[in-house]
């Protein structure tokens, strides 16, 4: 019997249906060894030799299994992940283990099927050290970074604080970015809008002023836009050219990583967190009612945009099958990889076109099936003809103005028939009447609307992770966790969907930018990365880690003697409760704090920006003294306090709905039970005593007619009411 270890439970479990009796499949969960929590664990002098540990209880546990497991079998095949931190987990498996690293035992697959699982096995190879040495520099370079430049974040700015290699590239993107923003100063100015109709042959079409005497023209103010409609008084309209064209969309490249990170965040609301949580699951499997235990899609960490022949004959058949011939090319689409590609494995795609997204809806989770369904769907598009459309651009004089309309109307859909929707002009073009030229036009309506030039927009997650990949730094496996630190560190914040650089954000990268100005700039960071990956190609690692480190080290020494930072206050919207005194936001040696503007001279009230009764401004008054009302979250939920505290201590509770009772039809609140469990409860009571320790939905059982719940903490399930019926979905 032999031995085959992956990454995952999950894959274990999917891969162990296609193997055999002579085969036993076990799960590493991620690495089995690392570099050490508490000291740097690099021996610099050393050459930069690394020291492992196996760290975790659960790692030890891992090794004693897996040990205990070889005992019993007489061979081991190594099936971590089709990259470099999988080799690496190989490797440290073969070492852990004592398995000759000459033999041949390691094998991969770019999809989880079981023609690939067993094609695999048919040709193992041996560990490749090039790739297991690129993970080594990336992961050592990193250590010697944070804990060089942390310190002395530390030391000279505040406690806590930590920088990284592609971390702080990442941040002062967005913080120059802010600054752009903030040195923006927006023009005004105005557009002149004509409704027009052919006379007798609707639709009413719009046409925007462009020129004037012949030459391009933007109205500035609203004086000077009230002169052109005093000049376009009378004025005939009359088609000075019409210029017809056909043109052609281009489908788009199926998914690499990065470009679903971003589709995912766009269309579909996931954080990057969540798409990467979510399509690691559809690649190592789920338990779908009717098909077992599956795998939906390939290798879901790529950055190339490659797609097998098999691949692409199967996606031609899909479509003739379903949509017909006229939705295929003549010769298979084939895309371009960017400069910086590993161009290691396929493009994200489903593994089985016939597991269509319709057919499991109602089997998976909706995260699940809506990424599923935005990867099929785009990839299908990838495979597909282009969209054909007729343009029309109308060029109509008015006295000295020029009007200009534009039309758009689509022919055939092509791959907008899968993915996305066709580009359509504004409605009121999308059917233009037929025109000539020397037509008179009648004018319906003549508008006009003052505008202001737009600044730069803030990165929201999906065009962060975009301009990332675009400037080359940080790759597409680790963009979500860079993010995920800057959100952990409050270097960053969302609002709405835009990511804010906190003022902490701003002084963090103010000292790095004086002190380490390399390790901050994006182009520096970029050639960082390229010869990182140069290591895959024979480089010596060493060589690059030591390239980097050592002028880092020289500057570390001059940072460790300028001056401490002193960060400012921030000002907010929080009343002090002692004194009336406005309050702001410090920075202390255990983060920051809220604290009375007189603090500490005349008044101690303070408390931390962590801290559970950190009050939240309310659009609630007090109903005693008039006063504004502050949110609390207490031991019993969310309540207002009046912020005239201690004069007033009026206070009320603040109920969250969640649902519509299925008794009364009135509000169901969440509500804390005084041992701190949450129940749902009417907020009739006691008119009415509904109570539930689930939330209650508006559907009915359709075996006994109870109303049904969304049993929470047990994923995506909802379950009769009636403990007497089984019914659930």
């Amino acid at each position: 019997m032999k031995l085959v270890i992956v990454e995952s439970p999950a894959k274990a479990k999917t891969i162990e249906k296609y193997l055999g009796k002579d085969y036993v499949v076990e799960a590493t969960r991620g690495h089995v060894c690392d570099l050490p929590v508490s000291t740097m664990g690099v021996e610099v002098e050393n050459d930069f030799k690394p020291k492992y540990e196996v760290r975790s209880k659960e790692q030890k546990e891992t090794v004693a299994r897996l040990k205990k497991r070889l005992e019993t079998c007489d061979g081991v095949l190594l099936a971590t992940d089709p990259d470099r931190e999988g080799e690496a987990i190989s490797w440290h498996l073969a070492n852990i283990l004592k398995l000759n690293t000459g033999d041949k035992n390691r094998i991969q697959f770019n999809e989880i099927s079981k023609k690939a699982v067993q094609k695999a096995i048919e040709d193992p190879r041996t560990l490749d050290m090039d790739l297991v040495n690129a993970q080594q520099a990336r992961r050592v370079l990193d250590r010697l970074v944070g804990y060089t430049i942390s310190p002395v974040l530390c030391k000279k700015v505040q406690n806590k604080l930590s920088a990284g290699r592609v971390q702080s590239a990442a941040l002062k993107m967005l913080v120059d970015r802010e600054k752009e923003i903030e040195a923006f100063k927006p023009e005004e100015y105005w557009t002149i809008t004509a409704r027009l109709e052919k006379t007798k042959n609707p639709p009413v079409f719009k046409a925007d002023l462009t020129e004037f005497q012949g030459k391009k023209y933007k109205v500035q103010n609203q004086e000077e836009a009230e002169n052109v409609l005093a000049n376009l008084q009378g004025a005939q309209y009359v088609v000075q050219s019409v210029k017809e064209s056909t043109t052609y969309g281009k489908p788009p490249a199926p998914f690499t990583t990065s470009t679903m990170q971003q589709d995912a965040i766009a269309k579909l609301k996931m954080s990057a967190s969540t798409v990467r949580s979510v399509s690691q699951q559809l690649y190592e499997g789920l338990n779908i009612a009717g098909l077992g235990h599956v795998a939906l899609v390939t290798y879901i960490r790529t950055d190339s945009t490659r797609v097998s022949d098999e691949a692409k004959a199967m996606a031609k058949k899909y479509i003739v099958d379903n949509y017909g011939a006229q939705y295929v090319p003549d010769v298979y689409n084939n895309y371009s990889t960017g400069k910086n590609a590993q161009d290691a494995h396929e493009a994200i795609r489903p593994i089985n076109l016939d597991v269509t997204p319709e057919s499991i809806k109602d089997k998976v989770q909706r995260n699940h099936y809506n990424l599923y369904k935005l990867i099929y769907d785009r990839f299908l598009a990838s495979q597909s003809t282009k969209p054909k459309y007729a343009n029309v651009t109308v060029r109509i004089d008015a006295n000295d103005y020029t009007f200009v309309s534009t039309g758009k109307t689509v022919l055939f859909d092509g791959y907008t028939k899968f993915y996305g929707e066709s580009k359509k002009a504004d409605n009121e073009n999308a059917k233009m009447p037929k025109l000539a030229q020397g037509d008179l036009l009648k004018l319906n309506k003549l508008e006009h609307e003052q505008r202001f030039t737009k600044g730069p927009a803030r990165y929201t997650e999906a065009s962060l992770i975009k301009a990332m990949e675009e400037k080359g730094i940080g790759r597409p496996s680790t963009f979500d966790s860079i993010m995920a630190v800057l959100y952990k560190r409050t270097y960053m914040e969302k609002s709405e969907k835009a990511l804010v650089p906190t003022q902490l954000g701003k002084s963090v990268t103010e000292f790095l930018d004086k002190n380490f100005k390399n390790y901050v700039d994006v182009g520096f960071t970029a050639e960082m990365e390229t010869n990182l990956d140069s290591v895959e190609d024979g480089t010596r690692w060493q060589d690059v880690v030591s390239k980097y480190y050592t002028p880092l080290v020289g500057d570390a020494k001059k940072a460790m003697s300028q001056n401490k930072m002193q960060l400012e206050d921030q000002p907010c919207d929080l009343i002090c409760e002692k004194c009336g005194s406005k309050m702001v936001i410090k920075h202390g040696r255990y983060g920051d704090y809220y604290a009375c503007v007189n603090y500490p001279s005349t008044c101690d009230y303070h408390f931390s920006c962590k801290a559970k009764q950190a009050p939240v401004l309310s659009k609630e008054v007090c109903d005693k003294c008039g006063s504004p009302m502050y949110e609390r979250a207490g031991k019993y939920g969310k309540y207002l306090a009046c912020s005239n505290y201690p004069t007033c201590k009026n206070t009320r509770s603040l109920v969250e709905t969640v649902a519509v009772c299925p008794i009364c039809g009135k509000d169901v609140a969440k509500r804390v039970s005084k041992k701190g469990k949450v129940f749902y409860g009417c907020v009739g009571y006691p008119d009415c005593s509904f109570i539930s320790w689930d939330i209650p939905l508006k559907e009915n059982c359709p075996q006994c007619g109870s109303y049904l719940v969304n049993k929470e903490g047990k994923g995506k399930v909802v379950a009769c009411s009636n403990k007497d019926c089984n019914y659930k979905k």
